[in-house]
């Protein structure tokens, strides 16, 4: 089943199935796991500028990694991290710009100074407070899978403790929850995209589960997007360091794509949008269009 339908952010409209679509990150958290942090203004405009040219169809900021182990910072650091560079992008990129946070305050003053989506990887269950606020606003929000609450993770063995009966089903029921509360609070369904949470508390053997069963999600009715860009599911399969991840990502992406995603969360913007573009020609049965002879 081809998940269908509109979702407008700002000026743009997300048409699900015609095509995938393309999130560039624009990490402003040195401590990022890929090696990809970014601390001044004028570089991540630099990135995301580039990001658009290549392909990007929205920007995603954020300012706290999600790395296993470290501790959070704090809302004030967080805001002076993503608040200037989504003033800038705001009016320097044609592309709508999404928030990665799961807390309020950051929430709130990145969609007042040019925000145009939430994304919560947490799925409101750190902040339900986030679903009134997108309600309010009219802005679509991403709700992701996280069961790093129901584990630990061993960094020794470079993988999370969690364990499952059924992987998928867990995500499909936390998935189901946040649904329900974002409904609950007046979100449009159009407004809604849901992440299965690719690393975040799975194993990598489970994260392999979940990109082979992701179709599954299509049973909940909204678009699906797809966060595997560099993560510890392809260091443990290949046994490279993240910056040497790309080939592995893009396999993650096409199967992905070829398994349901509407949406793919990527570092390598170039490249991705490429394979996005190839593998929806094999396997999109509408929308798509020939670039050039």
């Amino acid at each position: 089943m081809t998940q269908t339908g509109i979702t407008r952010c700002g000026n743009t409209e997300f048409h699900w199935g015609k095509r995938t679509y393309v999130m560039g990150i624009i990490n402003m958290s040195p401590e990022s796991f890929s090696g990809d942090g970014i601390t001044n203004v004028d570089s991540a405009v630099e990135q995301a500028r580039r990001f658009v040219s290549e392909g990007a169809d929205i920007l995603d900021v954020g300012g706290e990694s999600t790395r296993p182990g470290l501790d959070s910072i704090s809302t004030e650091e967080e805001i002076n991290r993503v608040i200037p560079v989504i003033e800038r992008l705001s009016r320097e990129v044609t592309v709508p710009i999404s928030i990665d946070t799961f807390k309020l305050d950051v929430a709130e003053q990145a969609l007042k100074t040019g925000a145009l989506m939430l994304n919560d990887q947490w799925g409101l269950k750190k902040e339900p407070r986030l679903a009134e606020l997108a309600a309010n606003q009219g802005v679509p929000i991403i709700l992701m899978s996280n069961q790093r609450d129901k584990g630990e993770y061993d960094t020794a063995a470079g993988r999370d403790t969690s364990h499952y009966e059924d992987v998928m089903s867990e995500v499909k029921s936390t998935l189901r929850q946040s649904i329900e509360l974002s409904l609950d609070a007046g979100i449009s369904p159009d407004n809604i995209i849901i992440d299965p949470g690719i690393g975040f508390g799975k194993t990598w053997q489970q994260d392999l589960e979940i990109i082979r069963r992701l179709r599954e999600l299509k049973e909940l009715g909204e678009p699906v997007l797809l966060g595997t860009s560099r993560k510890s599911l392809i260091k443990m399969v290949l046994d490279l360091p993240a910056k040497e991840r790309v080939e592995g990502t893009a396999a993650t992406v096409a199967i992905g794509i070829a398994n349901g995603a509407d949406i793919v969360r990527v570092r390598d913007v170039r490249e991705m949008e490429r394979v996005c573009r190839m593998s929806d020609a094999i396997v999109r049965t509408q929308g798509y269009t020939q670039t050039s002879p």
